[in-house]
């Protein structure tokens, strides 16, 4: 697999074991070829923990018999849809995902990069977002670079990262404790906490990422040759 050839994966609820299906039938597969049930713990799909059990709670509330109520329909319709969300901006351009909306009876592509769905598959045409991010400390630059951003903040909404506010604040800190430390010509063990601080926040935006983009950790710029460093992650394994 790779990015230009993404697997394909088709979330709907039919009271299955699970409501996540794959196919070999290619880029353009049909609904009726999602015939591959897949589990949410499936390791190819690396799913948080809370995330799969979304998904396996909502595919339990679907009634063996379908709804009769409407107004639950389009409940459990929304509930699906929101979660079909993040398992896109979980997998990111490595998989297509779709959601069927049993409700209207047709197909939704789940964008991994923004909040819309869409119908057709090639929508964005290329990856809306940065894939791989570099976290570097420097002397008034932004901790976090990328190819087409530069340096960038990491609550920049341009990046499409939706962190957790703690990590927000956390590279914030890091930020100003760099430029405060080289001004008041700190020593070599403020400058190894310093290091040691960032790969510690890099592995945690690594894992905040998930599998959908690479974090490489380059170290501190001013903060001498031990602190020259390039360790890079996808989600939670290092490369």
């Amino acid at each position: 697999m790779n990015r230009n050839d993404p697997a394909q994966l088709l979330i709907r609820a039919q009271g299955d074991a699970s409501p996540l299906y794959a196919t070999d039938a290619g880029p353009l597969p049909r609904i009726e070829d999602f015939t591959r049930s897949l589990p949410v713990t499936a390791e190819e799909l690396g799913l948080p923990e809370e995330l799969a059990h979304r998904l396996t709670e909502w595919n339990r509330a679907r009634p063996a018999g379908g709804f009769e109520d409407r107004a639950r329909l389009r409940k459990h319709v929304k509930q699906g849809l929101e979660t079909a969300r993040a398992v896109a901006q979980h997998l990111g351009p490595l998989w297509t995902v779709r959601f069927w909306d049993e409700r209207r009876q047709d197909e939704k592509f789940l964008c991994w990069g923004c909040d819309q769905f869409h119908w057709t598959i090639d929508a964005h045409g290329t990856p809306p977002h940065p894939l791989d991010i570099t976290v570097e400390g420097e002397y008034g630059l932004y901790p976090l670079h990328a190819e087409g951003l530069g340096s960038f903040a990491p609550d920049d909404p341009a990046a499409g990262l939706r962190l957790t506010e703690d990590l927000v604040s956390a590279f914030y800190e890091w930020k100003q404790a760099i430029e405060t430390t080289l001004v008041e010509d700190g020593d070599d063990e403020r400058w190894r906490e310093l290091f040691r601080r960032g790969k510690e926040l890099s592995e945690r935006l690594a894992h905040e990422l998930g599998p959908a983009r690479t974090v490489t950790y380059r170290g501190i710029a001013n903060g001498g040759l031990a602190a020259l460093t390039s360790v890079t992650w996808q989600g939670d394994r290092q490369l």
